[in-house]
């Protein structure tokens, strides 16, 4: 491509930059810009021959825009039809697409919405990245540095290299664009399958690697606006890895189960499963608590917190290495001293992720994806039902619904242990339920052991499992453990034996009708 002689530029209108950098714009905001930049400009309408019309709908959908963007310079049966129909060439296309991801994300009606889908945008945007053997099109600010230095080494021309790189990002675009709106509208329509289905993201952050150092990775943003690790703001600490940010989401997806209105809560996550949940008083009490569960486990993990870090509980953590801390905010003086642990990340999102909200998650198969709606279900909106002659007592219905929420964030099968608001044994991903019940009841025997005392901190403890126990076996190990109460699903074909069973060893338990499986 030689020097640009004339560029169309789009952002809530369209801007084109003619000859001696004169312009051509739709849209008075720019266009008054542009004139006080001490530029040329005209409106399209004036380009075109053709009046804007629809409230805008119709206005750059025009043959001299299309064909100046799609006509091959050097086809003669193209430079005829531009000379027959006074078609003049356009050799750079930027486009700033209508805000429609950010329309919605901030709870836009319908007509709003449908209002804010670009038509013109993308028609053009795929135009010029068609012909990009002419044309370059841009559709990224950051991009304009890179273009403007490589036209001034280049006497005002770009690379096909260039134009190529250029026109896959603005196929990308498009096609993010694309996904953004269809899943909006199947999610306005109730539809659960649709035909087509996409999704889209912008690049976040390249990686040295993913989960291992054979593997490629990087990290992009969808256009889901949920507070996470994906908005948040990174106070400190080294780059965060493919790992880093998979166990990062998972420890403050299960800390935000837990209100901050009622309290304290802090999760400890190592390779994306709890080894430590617990409430307090203070955060640095849940802290305590939290790491109590599984102190091994917890050097090298993730601390994920629901409310505002302070010194007292960023005291503790600094304690034994941890990699990420991530909280709504932070004080002042929690910042200056995590500081001091150059390696130790800190993330502030500026609040919790809903767990009741909706949303879309996928994982890919040989061939194709998986997609399915994001676990919202929550045990205090679920009826829970006793099934044994004994019932819970309060202190035992309020552990077992934190240990349910606990459960739901645990890989399966997952068991946990609670007392007194924190996990005290955690089974995670066996291949059989018992298994993951010793697995527990292990466990906090070892932290007893770590805490210099006798009995395991299973003992008068609750269990909670992620899904119906298949048999008795599961049950019978965590009341040798020392739990006195079980919650669970239910709906398994031998639930009266399990529920005899648990009356036989004196415990409570109670159904939810809910699965939490987490593969």
């Amino acid at each position: 491509m030689t020097a640009p002689r004339r560029v169309l530029v789009l952002g809530s209108g369209a801007l084109k930059i003619g000859e001696a950098g004169e312009f051509d714009y739709s849209g008075s905001q720019a266009l008054k810009a542009l004139r006080e930049a001490g530029l040329r400009v005209t409106e399209v309408s004036d380009h075109t021959g053709f009046p804007e019309m629809m409230d805008g709908r119709v206005k750059t959908l025009h043959p001299k825009v299309h064909g100046g963007l799609l006509a091959i310079r050097e086809n003669p049966a193209h430079e005829a039809a531009m000379l027959a129909h006074g078609i003049e060439p356009i050799d750079l296309l930027v486009v700033n697409l209508y805000p429609f991801e950010a329309t919605v994300a901030r709870g836009a009606d319908f007509d709003d919405a449908v209002e804010n889908i670009d038509i013109g945008g993308p028609a053009m945007i795929r135009a010029a990245a068609k012909n990009h053997a002419d044309v370059a099109v841009i559709v990224e600010n950051a991009d304009f540095a890179r273009v403007l230095e490589e036209m001034a080494t280049h006497k005002g021309s770009l690379s096909l290299a260039t134009r190529r790189a250029l026109a896959q990002k603005a196929y990308a675009r498009t096609a993010s664009y694309d996904a953004a709106i269809s899943n909006w509208f199947a999610r306005q329509n109730g539809e659960n399958e649709p035909t087509f289905r996409a999704f889209g993201g912008t690049l976040a952050q390249g990686m040295r690697y993913g989960e291992n150092p054979h593997q490629k990775a990087a990290f992009y943003r969808s256009p889901e606006q949920r507070a996470g690790v994906a908005e948040a703001r990174q106070v400190q600490g080294k780059q965060l890895s493919f790992n880093n940010l998979n166990d990062t989401d998972a420890a403050f997806e299960c800390v935000a189960e837990f209100d901050p209105r009622a309290g304290a809560a802090v999760a400890i996550i190592k390779h994306a499963n709890p080894c430590g949940v617990a409430l307090g008083a203070t955060l640095r009490e849940a802290y305590l608590s939290a790491l109590r569960c599984d102190p091994v486990s917890a050097f090298g993990g993730i601390v994920a917190l629901n409310g505002r870090l302070d010194r007292a509980a960023a005291e503790e953590i600094v304690k034994i290495f941890t990699e990420v801390i991530i909280a709504p905010e932070a004080d002042d003086d929690a910042v200056a001293l995590i500081a001091g642990k150059k390696n130790l990340r800190l993330l502030l999102t500026g609040g919790l992720p809903d767990p009741r909200s909706p949303g879309l998650v996928f994982r890919t198969l040989a061939g194709g994806f998986l997609v399915q709606e994001r676990d919202n279900a929550v045990v205090d909106d679920m009826e829970l039902r006793v099934v044994t002659k004994r019932h819970p007592d309060a202190r035992e219905m309020e552990d077992l619904k934190f240990a349910f929420r606990v459960a739901k964030h645990v890989k399966s099968n997952a068991i946990v242990y609670a007392r007194n608001g924190a996990t005290v044994g955690i089974g995670a991903g066996q291949m059989s339920r018992v298994d993951s019940s010793r697995i527990a009841a292990w466990k906090a025997g070892e932290a007893a052991k770590a805490l210099g005392l006798a009995d395991s901190l299973a003992k008068g403890s609750v269990v909670a499992s992620d899904a119906f126990f298949p048999f008795a076996d599961g049950l019978l190990a965590a009341a040798a453990a020392g739990a006195t109460a079980a919650i669970q699903p239910g709906g398994s074909m031998r639930d009266d034996e399990v529920v005899r069973a648990a009356d036989e060893a004196g415990l409570a338990m109670v159904f939810t009708g809910h699965r939490h499986f987490r593969h």
